[in-house]
């Protein structure tokens, strides 16, 4: 019997069209994977089948080795947490998070509360209504709410996409935080690099319905299994060798290999390779700054402020390792 969550060549279609074809992942108890993809990639449409919100046309699921099949949604023991949250209007924040805890006695339901709400870092809101919450708050809420009852698995879909960057680089924080003190099993939904990298264990990658690439986020990184999940996780050029050597790259590429330059992979720096300036703009962290690299390609390196000069001196720290 293989433990938690199995797809098995899953495949859902939409008439015509495929939408998830032929995936397989699996869920360790405890592991939290993130399925990471842009929009349209099938990656909500995965999860909403793995909670019965979707049928399979193909494959299976399984659970501890016990088929799915047929299983209704409120029987599969699964908590959701959607991108608006999804909370009670009528209902107090206590009475919301003890939604699914209507067969324990009153006292038992204000203790799991409480503890909820210490863990989301919302101690004295019980009486409050969704309405006087903000954004935030509200996704926190309707996470203690899922976690309530304990659930055997909890399914996010895009859950802090509606917040401003800011507030969503520190719920991401949180959330990532309260997935591994509860030791929950999760299936984290995201089209952001950095949310699946905080929050995931491993990070499944897809792309019009296919699994590219699982894996942890630091070997997912530094080693893409191909160029398409390297473009996909922001590389902006593939050099060789001798064109990582002139940006002064002391690393060595395999024969057959290319080093993808990702946003983080050049650095300015006075004792750099001289690059031409094409462009640059704002972040909200920097300003993203265009240059143009030995071999012709563009590849972008962050700088604290505009540049004024029409060349910079840059140096390569770093890249994806991918076959050329």
């Amino acid at each position: 019997m293989v433990a938690g969550l199995q797809i098995i060549d899953a495949t859902i279609r939409y008439g015509a069209l495929t939408a998830v074809d032929s995936v397989s992942l699996g869920v360790s108890p405890g592991e939290v994977v993130a399925l990471l993809g842009a929009s349209g990639s099938g990656k909500s449409t995965l999860l909403r089948a793995v909670a019965g919100l979707e049928p399979l046309a193909g494959g299976r699921l399984t659970w501890d080795g016990v088929p799915l099949d047929g299983v209704p949604v409120h029987k599969r023991n699964f908590g959701l947490v959607f991108q608006d949250g999804q909370l009670f209007p009528t209902m107090t924040v206590g009475r919301n998070i003890a939604y699914g805890l209507g067969r324990l006695p009153r006292t038992e339901q204000r203790a799991r509360v409480a503890e909820l709400l210490r863990l989301v870092g919302l101690e004295g809101y019980e009486d409050r209504r969704p309405t006087e919450l903000s954004g935030g708050q509200a996704q926190r809420v309707a996470l203690a709410r899922s976690l309530a009852p304990r659930p055997r698995m909890i399914l996010l879909d895009e859950p802090l996409s509606a917040l401003d960057s800011g507030l969503r680089r520190r719920l991401t924080e949180d959330l990532a935080r309260i997935l591994r003190e509860t030791e929950t099993t999760a299936i984290y939904v995201t089209h952001d690099h950095q949310e699946a990298y905080t929050v995931a264990d491993r990070v499944a990658v897809l792309d019009e319905g296919e699994l590219l690439q699982v894996a942890a986020p630091e070997d997912l990184r530094h080693a893409p299994a191909s160029r398409q999940v390297a473009a996909f996780l922001g590389a902006r050029a593939f050099i060789t060798q001798a064109t990582a050597e002139e940006l002064g790259w002391a690393g060595r590429l395999e024969v057959g290999q290319v080093l993808g330059v990702l946003p983080s992979s050049l650095v300015l720096a006075a004792d750099g390779a001289e690059v031409e300036v094409l462009d640059q703009g704002y972040t909200p962290d920097d300003v993203e700054v265009w240059v143009r690299l030995p071999d012709g390609q563009r590849a972008a390196v962050s700088s604290p402020d505009r540049v004024t000069a029409p060349s910079v001196r840059v140096r390569l720290i770093g890249g994806a390792r991918v076959l050329a």
